[in-house]
């Protein structure tokens, strides 16, 4: 059996630890005796940045807002996609994900980090939204566990009713709040209503094979 070898391990802020992971070409992130991410289970996160894609199709110049990096899934799935004229602002909280993607799992990052296109701020998400106005065609966001936080108790305020309101003041008319998560969550769904976004559920599955677990995606336009 090919062991499961430590490579690192770094701390969120106002959070829990992180713990890097290899065994053998397969990656993994944990929190405690959660995983976070698997590198063999991209579907999901792929999924978050074509769908919402396509659901922006034929706006000029598309500025998108990633909120988590990750494993880099949704943001090489989405360059995959954009056009040349369009620009992926990737927020990041903890430094050292974007290291490792830079550093030991380089491999699994290959050149998109050097895009032109992608700008990568080492921030928490939510003073992006904050901060914005009528910015973004897309918001996308792979952050905590989905609006059940689990990896850090202040991403509760990406998901409640003020979080989504400031969401959808940083989106440009008609634009796209993209939520992913492990799970369903029916008063989540009343909560995106409750802003006056139109709402659309969608099933997924963890791995591209369209295997895997079922975790969903919310797509809330402004």
């Amino acid at each position: 059996m090919v062991p499961r070898i430590l490579i690192d391990t770094a701390e969120i802020p106002g959070g829990d630890t992180l713990r890097l992971f290899r065994r053998g070409a397969e990656w993994s992130i944990m929190l405690g005796p959660n995983e976070l991410m698997n590198s063999r289970l991209s579907g999901s996160e792929e999924a978050l940045a074509t769908m919402s894609c396509e659901r922006i199709a034929g706006r000029p110049k598309p500025h998108l807002l990633i909120g988590g990096y990750g494993m880099g899934f949704t943001l090489r799935a989405a360059l995959a996609v954009l056009a040349g004229d369009a620009r992926v602002t990737v927020a990041e909280l903890v430094p050292a994900v974007v290291d490792w993607a830079k550093g030991p799992m380089a491999e699994l990052t290959g050149n998109y980090l050097d895009d032109p296109r992608v700008d990568v701020r080492i921030a928490d998400v939510a003073t992006l939204i904050g901060g914005a106005r009528g910015a973004y065609d897309a918001i996308l966001l792979d952050v905590d566990n989905g609006p059940d936080g689990l990896v850090r108790a202040a991403n509760d305020r990406i998901y409640d009713g003020d979080g989504l309101m400031a969401a959808k003041r940083a989106l440009r008319p008609g634009g796209v709040l993209a939520i992913w998560s492990s799970a369903p969550d029916r008063s989540f769904t009343h909560r995106l209503k409750r802003a006056r976004f139109d709402v659309e559920e969608v099933a997924v599955r963890a791995r591209a094979s369209g295997a895997g677990a079922h975790h969903v995606i919310w797509f809330a336009r402004a």
